[in-house]
């Protein structure tokens, strides 16, 4: 087959990719019956068809058509812990042997809410909910309530969960806040629109690194301004730290030595199982205080769940300690650097985008700092490297991210740079530009 575009490699690594799944193939066609398109998560679905799964053990997943995958995917952050980690495992055994729908406080609740405040310096009180989106819809709405303002400042790119997503041309499906866009890491231009909309803005809501966005870090200067002006205007800064909390032992807020005033916790803090989480200062938590006349009511059947609170209180106390995390943090920023070393020593536009363990591959010599600076080339080609990366056993994200998790080794590490290398070595004229059209994506 001709493969001297873009759009015919695609197509190329697509025929054979049908030819090694045709159970997947069947699985997906025969979900189109009770789920649109077979699915229930957009984020998970890909042309042709997205692999099912069937197994998973470390930081490896099996296929239905058995086949071994290492996983990069890494449930966008959430699985952090691999697979089956014994120690998060007995715990969850121990729990669905006495009981899994108290009805009440537990004791596993207590624990992890005290390993996450005495953990994140900013969050001196918390609230639980089942996710990260109910997280940050908690907190733009406590602080409307704490300011009396209604306006939040986001940012284009950014995803505070599936109701809060802003890509370009916006989603018909975000919830009716009233949002200022800002473009991400332009410091100047956002200091200008807080000062604009301050006597209105409530709060300004940020990801330490943007993460579908690109994964995209906020400069020190940027994410510094963001805290001076909020104080300024007398809005709340909250730091969406869904994902960013597992980089380092307190997020990207302890790294930065930034306090917010909210920080939004989910992903990887349930021990791989759902939960959320919003806390901040004490002053604004106390409005939660059912103790006190006129609280606000927050409730959530699943928020205090057993499996998710007990498991997240064994992983934060036992598997990811702070130690952890900072030996994590250094080891798999090695390997992200040591990623963009072999793209230099191969001569090709590609640059791994990110910090520590959380990074996107994009088409590019320089590091990227805003969503514009991704160009329709690289846009184009991500799916490309996708593909052919799944046909060589590693699962990264369609749009190019890679999740690590610490089941990883250095053997895993090394088949993921084997993969790149031979995807280069493949379709290094396509990434060099050198032929070929750039095709129309969405």
């Amino acid at each position: 087959m001709n493969t001297n575009t873009i759009t015919s490699a695609l197509e190329d690594a697509r025929q054979r990719y049908c030819a090694a799944n045709p159970l997947s193939m069947a699985a997906d066609k025969a979900a189109e019956k009770y789920l649109p398109g077979g699915n229930t998560r957009t984020v998970l679905h890909y042309d042709p068809f997205p692999l099912t799964m069937t197994a998973g053990d470390g930081a490896e997943l099996i296929d239905l058509d058995g086949h071994r995958y290492l996983d990069c995917v890494g449930e966008f952050s959430a699985g952090l812990f691999g697979h089956s980690n014994r120690i998060i495992t007995s715990r969850l055994h121990e729990v669905l042997d006495n009981g899994v729908a108290m009805g009440a406080p537990t004791v596993y609740e207590r624990e992890l809410a005290g390993l996450l405040c005495e953990r994140f310096p900013s969050i001196e009180q918390l609230r639980f909910c089942n996710s990260g989106t109910e997280s940050n819809i908690m907190a733009l709405s406590i602080a409307r309530v704490t300011t009396g303002r209604s306006k939040f400042l986001a940012f284009h790119g950014a995803y505070h969960g599936g109701v809060m997503i802003f890509p370009p041309g916006g989603s018909a499906l975000n919830i009716p806040f009233d949002f200022v866009l800002a473009d991400y890491n332009d410091t100047e231009g956002t200091a200008q629109l807080i000062r604009e909309h301050g006597d209105e803005l409530a709060a300004v809501i940020v990801e330490p690194i943007l993460g579908a966005g690109g994964n995209i870090p906020g400069s020190r200067e940027f994410l510094e301004m963001l805290r001076r002006l909020t104080r300024e205007v007398g809005a709340l800064l909250i730091f969406d730290e869904v994902k960013t909390a597992r980089i380092g032992k307190a997020g990207i807020q302890g790294l930065l030595d930034i306090d917010p005033d909210l920080t939004t916790l989910g992903k990887f803090i349930g021990g791989g199982l759902p939960t959320g989480a919003f806390g901040g200062k004490a002053e604004i938590m106390a409005n939660f205080n059912p103790k006190q006349k006129d609280s606000l009511k927050h409730a959530g059947t699943f928020n205090n769940n057993v499996c998710s609170m007990a498991a997240g209180s064994i992983a934060m106390s036992e598997v990811y300690t702070q130690q952890r995390a900072e030996a994590f943090l250094a080891s798999s920023e090695a390997f992200r650097i040591s990623l963009n070393e072999l793209f230099a020593e191969k001569a090709v536009p590609m640059y791994c985008n990110g910090f520590g363990s959380i990074f996107a591959i994009h088409f590019t010599h320089r590091p990227i700092q805003t969503t514009t600076d991704i160009s329709p080339r690289s846009r184009a080609l991500s799916p490309l490297l996708h593909m052919e990366m799944l046909l060589q056993g590693i699962l990264i994200c369609n749009r190019g991210d890679l999740f690590l998790s610490l089941p990883m080794t250095e053997a895993h590490y090394s088949r993921v740079r084997v993969a790149l290398e031979a995807f280069i070595d493949r379709h290094k004229p396509l990434i060099l530009g050198e032929i070929g059209p750039v095709p129309d994506v969405a």
